[in-house]
């Protein structure tokens, strides 16, 4: 699962009301394009915040003016690309003001930027294909013939 937070200017009920107009609603959450997750969570009954370092905490309230007490979480399925999913859904929590943060870069995103495509540090909104690039492992290479290392003390003998 890849996981993006959205922080929408507007009120958590009218926030709710909108994503009801927008998704599939069931339970508390909501689905789109039947691999995107989307529910609200918050820090006094959620875990809102619980694993984020201080400072993308403070890029959060440097971005807003304020801590946020709630926000749209989304969860996109590996099993899809997601990014039109996403882009979409920013337009639609994001169009009043707001913030996004994704798994991929220590940036608060505007809508203005996600929909122009702006790249910092290299990488656009929900830019995973490229972060995976830079960070992809170095394939490792065995050496098939090397004799495991009993096999050679008893070859030693």
């Amino acid at each position: 699962m890849r996981t993006v937070f959205m922080f929408p200017a507007g009120d958590r009920a009218g926030t709710a009301a909108c994503l009801n107009q927008h998704l599939v609603a069931g339970n508390g959450s909501w689905t789109f394009a039947e691999r995107v997750y989307v529910a609200i969570d918050d820090e006094e009954t959620g875990c809102l915040f619980r694993d984020w370092e201080p400072g993308e905490l403070a890029l959060v309230e440097a971005a807003l003016g304020y801590r946020p007490t709630w926000a749209v979480l989304m969860d996109i399925s590996g099993r899809i690309d997601g990014t039109a999913e996403v882009r979409h859904l920013a337009g639609v929590l994001l169009r009043e003001g707001g913030v996004a943060f994704d798994d991929y870069s220590e940036h608060a995103w505007t809508l203005g930027e996600i929909e122009s495509g702006t790249a910092i540090e290299g990488l656009r909104f929900f830019d995973f294909r490229r972060y995976n690039e830079r960070h992809r492992q170095p394939h490792i290479v065995r050496d098939t013939q090397r004799k495991p290392t009993s096999q050679v003390k008893r070859l030693a003998r």
